[in-house]
């Protein structure tokens, strides 16, 4: 276990970050940041992608109770537009590390630096597959995620988000061409953009004036109900 790496040359507080929903075409971008205590790890647990959804929500709730801190961070759509997809991943790491509660002396990463974090950090490739603290991210980060996507699909009906979760499943592209873009789809995705576009061309080809109102999206994301309202 890399933490071990990290203990054994003196550094007490070693954080995992992971992020989650970077390819999607909806909804925001989350990071955690995770610290556990050298002597727990939860059974089972693993890189979330390789996790049944079950197993995802009882390992949440264990690393919430015997981690010794934890924080999440979102980026929503409209900054996601506005810096584009990799920048509002590091900004949500970014602001997951500082939202912990204990400072943390060191991070371990997967395949990313964050420059503005003035801790040791070790960048790994697979890093939610070589560390629990990173694999602990991963998963608190996607049941947060996942809860916010299904109360999204309650909000935003006809993309199926509580299954695909904003992913660009069949589903979800279908009601992309039923109902157009919602206020949480990401306009400088290809999917989307393209999608904007033909909407545009199809008002101003229908408005006499040839007048194309811009797409009305709030510049604040927010979280609807019940989890970390503090994005960006």
């Amino acid at each position: 276990m890399e933490e071990r790496i990290l203990w054994s040359r003196g550094y007490r507080h070693v954080a995992g970050i992971d992020e989650v929903g970077r390819g999607c075409l909806a909804g925001p971008v989350a990071a955690a940041a995770v610290i556990l205590p050298p002597d727990w790890k939860p059974d089972g647990l693993r890189d979330s992608k390789l996790l049944k959804p079950e197993v995802r929500r009882r390992l949440d709730l264990e690393i919430r109770a015997h981690a010794l801190a934890w924080a999440i961070a979102f980026v929503g759509p409209e900054l996601i537009d506005r810096i584009n997809i990799l920048q509002a991943t590091l900004l949500a790491s970014t602001l997951a590390a500082a939202r912990l509660p204990v400072r943390p002396d060191a991070l371990l990463l997967d395949a990313v630096s964050l420059p503005e974090v003035p801790v040791h950090q070790r960048v790994l490739v697979s890093a939610d597959r070589l560390c629990a603290s990173v694999a602990a991210a991963s998963v608190i980060a996607k049941v947060a995620r996942d809860r916010l996507m299904e109360e999204y699909d309650i909000l935003y009906p006809g993309y199926d988000l509580a299954r695909n979760k904003g992913y660009a499943a069949p589903e979800h592209r279908a009601g992309l061409d039923v109902h157009g873009l919602s206020p949480i789809h990401r306009l400088s995705f290809a999917l989307c953009r393209n999608r904007e576009q033909m909407s545009l061309w199809q008002d101003a080809g229908a408005d006499a004036t040839g007048d194309v109102d811009e797409v009305d999206r709030t510049d604040d994301f927010e979280a609807p109900s019940g989890i970390d309202r503090r994005p960006l």
